[in-house]
């Protein structure tokens, strides 16, 4: 599978600028370039018993001790929120950084997508500390953070190489490098509604301010299970033998929380499988910050697929689509792209676009993730109930990206305070399955 590298920016004075504030981890994780992308990896092994302070904010020995279990966007988010509040924080991932869907999703946020629904304030709390945290962490330097313009398209695909879109003239919303034969365009985002960030540049930045400011440790290491003693978390074991003593834990497993029975017996969630390739033009200057979302009908027929194509400041375009529910793998670094989904989102590229067809953009990345899904639709936040100071967030489907920073500063607020300010998070608790049971 091609990787991508996640600095490519428009010009020599963006990229000068995002190389000198990528984040560097020193002590718990470092920040290494590998075949053109950034990897953070921890230097704190599952067997290693060595707990990392900063000189900045460690915290106290009296703090409270909180383990995270997950180094996704919400687990990262999380960890962040807590040891801003002074906890301790040790954060527990099996692979690599954001290596599954929080490296490989669009990172497309909504401000009132999700209106009229149970992830209104969720959604509305969560672009609102994007903004912040993009204040606060030089995100537009950082981790591509920007307000764009969105569009919905219709396309046709035809065998017949396209030239023009008729009428672009005098259609004036549809940017110049969308010269395929677009239909029906209509914005539906503008830049106060809609924005972007680098979802793997976001995580990683956090993370790291996480570790150099407020003093959280990283372990690479497989969670194994949660122990109990007398209905409260005592500990967690990861793989290998080591033990983690804690009576807070906050497991933000994603498409994996399945795999741990004290989440299994209460509540289910699937994998959906996400397909997406990011494309490098020849030309990236010509590609304007304009999010698409599209109905595209292919050209032998069939029903019509919703494929997204997201320009980046890095340079990059990614465009996403082509889902269906698949088998979880155990290990999210061997999740590959079906073929032919790949081919597919290729062709879509190339009707869009000419700058993103072939001959015209290389292909630096073919990738798929899994989605997390719940049985009713909905992210999983709260207290497990039945074992004291066991927490969980999973569940956030294509929303993870978005709805991360609220996540992490609600349960944040959970764990520390017992409630919740930043939004209320009585309609995720995982309480509610047991309750639909007894129906």
């Amino acid at each position: 599978m091609a990787v991508t590298s996640p600095l490519l920016p428009t010009s020599s004075s963006i990229k000068s600028s995002l190389f000198e504030n990528a984040p560097l981890i020193t002590l718990s994780i470092q920040l290494k370039r590998r075949s053109g992308r950034s990897q953070v990896r921890s230097v704190t092994p599952a067997s290693s018993t060595m707990e990392h302070q900063t000189e900045n904010h460690p915290p106290s020995s009296s703090a409270k001790r909180v383990v995270v279990c997950g180094g996704g966007v919400i687990g990262v988010c999380t960890a962040y929120f807590l040891a801003k509040k002074g906890v301790a924080v040790t954060l527990v991932e099996k692979s690599s950084i954001a290596c599954a869907a929080s490296g490989k999703a669009g990172g497309f946020l909504a401000l009132d997508w999700c209106d009229g629904g149970a992830l209104s304030n969720l959604a509305r709390a969560s672009f609102s500390l994007h903004r912040s945290l993009a204040q606060e962490l030089d995100g537009p330097r950082s981790y591509g953070y920007r307000p764009l313009n969105t569009l919905s398209l219709s396309f046709t695909e035809s065998q017949q190489k396209q030239t023009g879109i008729a009428g672009a003239s005098t259609n004036t919303i549809i940017p110049s490098w969308v010269d395929g034969p677009a239909k029906n365009p209509r914005t539906i985002g503008t830049t106060s509604t809609t924005a972007q960030v680098h979802p793997q540049l976001f995580t990683k930045t956090l993370l790291s301010t996480a570790v150099s400011k407020y003093g959280v440790e990283v372990v690479i290491g497989k969670l194994e299970r949660v122990e109990a003693e007398g209905g409260r978390v005592c500990s967690v074991s990861l793989e290998g033998g080591r033990v983690i003593e804690t009576n807070l834990v906050v497991l933000t497993l994603g498409p994996w929380s399945n795999r741990l029975p004290v989440l299994n017996s209460i509540f289910k969630v699937s994998g959906t499988k996400a397909h997406s390739i990011v494309l490098e033009p020849k030309d990236p200057n010509a590609i304007t910050p304009h999010a698409l979302f599209l109905s595209y009908y292919p050209a032998h027929g069939g029903k019509p697929i919703d494929p997204e194509v997201y320009p980046r400041p890095t340079g990059e375009v990614y465009l996403c689509g082509m889902s269906r529910e698949a088998e979880v793998p155990d290990n999210p670094e061997e999740i590959m792209g079906d073929p032919e989904s790949i081919q597919v989102l290729k062709r879509v590229a190339g009707t869009v676009s000419t700058h993103l067809g072939e001959g015209e953009a290389r292909v630096t990345a073919e990738q798929a993730c899994f989605l997390p899904c719940t049985e009713d639709g909905l992210p999983v936040i709260g207290e497990v109930p039945s074992l004291k100071g066991c927490y969980v967030a999973t569940g956030h489907s294509c929303w993870g990206i978005l709805n991360g920073p609220a996540t992490g500063a609600a349960l944040a607020e959970l764990v520390v305070d017992d409630r919740a300010s930043v939004v209320d998070l009585a309609l995720f608790s995982p309480a509610r399955f047991l309750r639909s049971k007894k129906r």
